[in-house]
């Protein structure tokens, strides 16, 4: 019996030794994501606060004394500069784009 709990214990420190191996491995992959992932990831960020700003509004309309002032205007405020940075990061990729092809 106490033989079949010490080949227990030695499976479990193999499985969970290949679980950590397993778990290095999927992290390496998921540093090695292309461009258009962080571009998509960035745009479902942007469009998020845009919806947030639309159900806090919504939400303002329909019952007013649950919704703080405050948090409708720093939610407006927040969708309203992640807006900006995405354009501004728009224009300048476009701008190198462009160098890019004037230089060929």
């Amino acid at each position: 019996m106490n033989v079949m709990n010490i080949s227990n214990v030695s499976d479990l420190s193999y499985t969970n030794s290949f679980q950590s191996n397993s778990a290095k491995i999927s992290t390496q992959n998921t540093n090695k994501r292309s461009f258009e992932s962080y571009i998509l990831e960035a745009v479902d960020a942007v469009n998020e606060k845009q919806l947030d700003v639309s159900r806090v509004e919504q939400k303002l309309i329909t019952d007013p004394d649950s919704v703080d002032i405050h948090d409708v205007t720093t939610a407006m405020a927040k969708a309203q500069m992640s807006l900006n940075l995405a354009q501004t990061v728009i224009d300048r990729l476009l701008t190198g784009w462009s160098e890019l092809q004037t230089t060929r």
